[in-house]
């Protein structure tokens, strides 16, 4: 099984695994409560702590991603939106960066067998049941919007177990290939600790 998490990880783009998340009844405060945090504006604010945050913070992952996504600006601009969005709903960046790359293998306009769309792959029932009938699931911030979003309502019916959550996500609940491959990915490509970087540099 290890083998072929690092083959599949190993393979880039092709790496995608995505599947498809269930269409499950909402209670009426769950639906309202997932159409607002879908709904709510961008404001124009960092989700970094400081500025020097935000450079150290891209500066590790920007090279990771140039070969995926050459173009600078547009991959510093998904980088932002990535880290925005993941930290509105609560999860580690870099959690939500290992989703994408098991997911999509960060191809905008990925399409699984199954329908599902974009970056994180999302199924268009989302937008029925919880958004508006002109979001675009393969416009960069409402596929980041959306996808984050539906993880943390995941997390929250699991009640913080991430196995669980992240088989719900890929419509694998209860079976481990996929929870485990978001795992390698998110440690062994998309790991971040800024403390050991800085002593790094301080060498």
């Amino acid at each position: 099984m290890r083998r072929l998490i690092v083959a599949l990880l190993l393979c880039g783009a092709s790496a995608a695994y995505a599947g498809a998340q269930k269409y499950e009844a909402l209670s009426a405060s769950a639906q309202a409560a997932l159409h607002k945090a879908v709904s709510d504006s961008r404001p124009s604010v960092s989700s970094f702590k400081t500025p020097m945050d935000a450079v150290d913070w891209l500066a590790a992952m920007s090279p990771r991603l140039e070969k995926r996504i050459p173009n600078r600006e547009y991959r510093i601009d998904l980088l932002r939106s990535v880290h925005y969005e993941a930290t509105r709903a609560g999860l580690d960046p870099q959690l939500v960066l290992g989703l994408m790359q098991v997911e999509s293998g960060f191809r905008k306009y990925a399409v699984s067998s199954a329908g599902a769309r974009g970056y994180m792959q999302v199924m268009p029932f989302w937008v029925k049941l919880i958004g508006r009938p002109e979001d675009s699931l393969f416009d960069l911030r409402t596929n980041l919007r959306y996808g984050c979003t539906i993880l943390r309502h995941y997390l929250d019916i699991e009640k913080g177990d991430l196995f669980r959550a992240l088989g719900r996500y890929n419509g694998s609940l209860g079976k481990p290939e996929y929870p485990n491959m978001v795992r390698a990915a998110w440690q062994n490509q998309w790991g971040y600790e800024k403390a050991a970087r800085l002593a790094q540099a301080a060498n």
